[in-house]
Order: C-alpha cells, then sequence, then structure tokens
C-alpha cells in the first residue's frame, strides 16, 4: 500500500523543531540516538530504517557494528495512519545511514531529511535499489529477489562507513543470502503444486509474491490498486471481485490485515462464509520476527490454505 496516498502525518511542528537544532549543530555530524553514549557514534554505525523489516535487514548484516532505530514497526496499525514527531525528528537528524523504501511508500522521510541536510550521511532508498519492479507497485521488499539486491546495496554503504570491518560486512552478507535459501525453495515448492491456482487479493502487496508463486490472480488490478491508494474502487471491479467469491473463482483470499476498508472487510467475511480459505499479510514484520521468518511463516500459512483447495 502507498503511505505516500492517504498519510496522516504532522511534520510541521517537527520540522521546525528540527531546524533549530540543526542551525544549532553546525557540524551537521550525526550523533546518536538519546539512548546511545557519545563514545558509540565513533565506532557504531547509527542507522535510521523508516520500515523495520529494512531495519531486520541492516541489523543482521552490520551486526554489533551498528546501531538501528526502526521508525514504521506495529503490525496492528495501518502505516497509512503514520504520525511523525518530534523525537523521531531528532532521530533521523542524527543518524549516519537512513534507509527508506521511496517509491511513493514513506514521503515523509525525505521531509525529514530536507529539515536536516547532512552531506556525510548515506541515504538508501529500497525502491530504487530493486531491480524487480511492477508497475504502480512499490512493495519490493515481498520480492526475495530483490531483498538480496537491496542487502549488497546496504552492505555497500555499511563499509564505506566503516571500512575497517569490511570483511565482517561481507562475511555477514554471504550468512543472509544463504538464508534466504529457504525462502527460495519455499516459492519453488508451492510453484510446482499449485501454479495456476486462481486467488483473490485485496490490495497490490502480494503481487511480489504471487507472481514467482504462479498464482493466477483474479481481482482486477484496479480495485487492489485503490486499495493500497485509500480510495473507493470502481464499483463494477467490487462487484467482479464479490462475483469471484460468491462463485468460487478463487480458491484463497490473501488480505492485507493492516488494510482494513469496509470493501475489504466484506470480501474477507465473504470468503468465510464461502468456506474459502482466508490468508492475512502484513506490511510491517510482526515483533519477534527476522525478515526470513516473518516471510517463512506467511508463506506456510498459504501453503496450508492452499492444501485444503485439493
Amino acid at each position: 500500500m502507498s503511505i505516500h496516498w492517504r498519510a496522516v502525518i504532522r511534520l510541521p511542528f517537527a520540522l521546525t523543531v528540527l531546524f533549530l537544532l540543526s542551525a544549532c549543530d553546525s557540524t551537521g555530524s550525526a550523533t546518536g540516538s538519546s539512548s546511545g553514549s557519545s563514545t558509540q557514534s565513533s565506532s557504531i554505525i547509527n542507522v535510521v530504517a523508516a520500515e523495520n523489516f529494512y531495519g531486520n535487514i541492516v541489523s543482521q548484516l552490520g551486526g554489533k557494528h551498528v546501531k538501528v532505530t526502526s521508525i514504521l514497526s506495529d503490525p496492528n496499525v495501518d502505516p497509512h495512519e503514520y504520525e511523525s514527531n518530534v523525537q523521531t525528528a531528532k532521530t533521523v537528524a542524527s543518524a549516519q545511514f537512513v534507509i527508506e523504501n521511496s517509491g511513493g511508500y514513506d514521503d515523509w522521510m525525505d521531509k525529514l531529511l530536507s529539515a536536516s541536510p547532512n552531506s556525510n550521511r548515506i541515504l538508501l532508498k529500497g525502491f530504487d535499489t530493486a531491480t524487480f519492479r511492477l508497475p504502480g507497485n512499490e512493495h519490493v521488499w515481498y520480492n526475495v529477489d530483490n531483498v538480496a539486491t537491496i542487502a549488497q546495496a546496504i552492505t555497500n554503504d555499511l563499509k564505506k562507513l566503516d571500512s575497517a570491518n569490511a570483511s565482517i560486512f561481507d562475511n555477514n552478507l554471504q550468512m543472509f543470502k544463504q538464508s534466504l535459501q529457504p525462502l527460495q525453495q519455499k516459492i519453488s515448492e508451492i510453484k510446482s503444486k499449485y501454479s495456476g491456482t486462481p486467488v483473490g487479493l485485496t490490495e497490490t502487496i502480494y503481487l511480489y509474491q504471487a507472481q514467482p508463486l504462479g498464482l493466477n490472480v483474479l481481482t482486477p488490478f484496479e480495485f487492489q490498486k485503490a486499495m493500497a491508494q485509500g480510495n473507493d474502487p470502481p464499483a463494477d471491479t467490487v462487484v467482479t471481485a464479490d462475483n469471484q467469491i460468491k462463485q468460487h473463482q478463487i480458491k484463497v483470499l490473501i488480505y492485507n490485515k493492516q488494510t482494513v476498508t469496509p470493501s475489504t472487510t466484506k470480501l474477507e467475511n465473504d470468503a468465510r462464509a464461502q468456506n474459502i480459505p482466508v490468508v492475512p499479510v502484513t506490511e510491517t514484520m510482526p515483533p519477534g520476527k527476522t525478515y526470513q521468518s516473518w516471510m517463512l511463516d506467511q508463506m506456510n500459512t498459504l501453503e496450508q490454505a492452499l492444501q485444503r483447495t485439493k
């Protein structure tokens, strides 16, 4: 979904305070977040990730040589309703390395960065880095190959900031890439068994996995995109999506449980009433997970749902 389209972001006061803070710090250097010590800034890279899945990835790659703050992290909250604050602005201002998704997903981060210019700060944009991008769909982190590419870019930037530990970052990258292999294997297993299975999506986020899985997405793209943008879907697409459930044209409904609207709730309720398996997915990473375990858990749930359709 696109935070850019219907974000409820209140930045003016935070940006004003941040401007005053920046003016007081003529060096423009990162000082670390309030929980870090002054000595950490010289040996530990201070990283801010707009979303917690990127934060988790950089934590795996940087290990003890990074201190990561993730801004969007609650899977029970619609990211569209994110509200910035003064503490967030201060945290971003102190960062040496910032990771955002971009692609219209988290434009609020660009505003915070503009309010605290720092020529020494490195900015990585996941959407721009990804090699596989679907039209009108910014959710590139749902594609495992994209994540491997982004992890390589993160590692390259970490080495720029801390060349002394370059070999450690390289080793961590290799371990990270190896840890993605179970995801690739699961994708292959599901595709071999269920390729061509008709499914429904409440919005565009899962297209990045539905395609590699070989699933046949029947829900009109215009419906999915409207949900992702927080708009009312065209009336004819609502009728089509409803009929696909009532007539059992789809075998499974995959829905983003962080974007709940009357239209998506109706589809979910109708699917359950028709005994069509419903598979929830989230946009941000649940607590206690890594990127890998998060994705694998969702794929396992999907596989179980697909098994019920046999």
